[in-house]
């Protein structure tokens, strides 16, 4: 028999059970007692009120056919007016506790897909919770809290979700890459095209100012040399564009052999190729 004699001492957050001839008769609060054995009393025992933690693991079936282990962590105490409740309805109260988690657990989890396992925890925990306040404050515990610490997937489940997300992380990866490549590929075909398109520009009002100076050139010629036409003048300007051309060919840095049929008779055939290749431009472009 614990606690037979005449004194006995009661922790604090410890309540004692105290029995007069094998009946309850009350609880004994902390601090010291003085039991009278001659009469039947004695200690039947303590119960800590302190809160207390058990964890449970359960294994179930999501919806979607995945074997998942769900950790719940239970914290519970004594309910210090209901502690004769609690010493003697249950022999022992974890069991219980765990018998109703997994049944809550084992109703609510196969109802769910693996993703909303994971996103609806809490949901989980209060139908734990208020299962487990219902049934255990019968027996005088109170439940001060439910929580879902840890869901824990099939091995082969997990590696396959890392591959999943490895995956799609690489796919938005090479699709920002791809991206990149591609602003860079349209800047620079913008910029060769705005280059090509100044350029060709730059060309035209070349050509028109060439064109103006020979304009003016072969008009300020016939009117200061008398008896020459405009064709005169153009022959002369073309074979003196003719000879600045092969000097700049000459000069150049790197020098290039140009095979060029070359004396008087042929001067005047390449200023003939010239005009008509000026006349077919022309043409062409009217």
């Amino acid at each position: 028999m614990e606690g037979f004699g005449c004194l006995i001492c009661v922790a604090q957050s410890t309540v004692g059970v105290i029995e007069k001839w094998g009946k309850f008769s009350g609880l004994a609060q902390p601090g010291l007692h003085c039991l009278n054995p001659f009469t039947g009393e004695w200690l039947a025992g303590r119960l800590s009120l302190r809160v207390q933690s058990l964890d449970v693991r359960c294994d179930t079936k999501t919806k979607d056919n995945v074997f998942v282990s769900v950790v719940c962590s239970i914290q519970y105490r004594v309910v210090r007016q209901n502690a004769d409740d609690a010493f003697y309805e249950l022999q022992n109260p974890k069991e219980q506790i765990q018998s109703y988690v997994f049944d809550v657990v084992r109703a609510c989890v196969p109802r769910m897909i693996l993703d909303d396992v994971f996103e609806q925890k809490d949901d989980i925990a209060k139908a734990v919770s208020e299962e487990l306040e219902k049934v255990m404050g019968a027996y005088g515990y109170s439940i001060e809290q439910t929580l879902i610490v840890d869901i824990i997937p099939d091995s082969t489940v997990r590696r396959a979700m890392n591959e999943i997300n490895a995956a799609q992380r690489m796919r938005m990866a090479a699709f920002d890459k791809a991206e990149a490549e591609k602003i860079l590929q349209v800047k620079k075909a913008e910029g060769e095209a705005e280059a090509k398109y100044l350029n060709g520009r730059g060309i035209a009002r070349q050509r028109q100012a060439i064109t103006d100076g020979l304009r003016e050139s072969v008009l300020q010629f016939s009117n200061n040399v008398p008896g020459t036409t405009s064709k005169d003048v153009m022959d002369l300007v073309l074979i003196t564009q003719y000879f600045d051309t092969m000097k700049e060919i000459g000069a150049g840095s790197k020098n290039t052999t140009v095979f060029l049929p070359h004396g008087p008779g042929h001067v005047g055939d390449i200023t003939q190729q010239i005009r008509d290749g000026m006349m077919q431009a022309s043409a062409s472009s009217d």
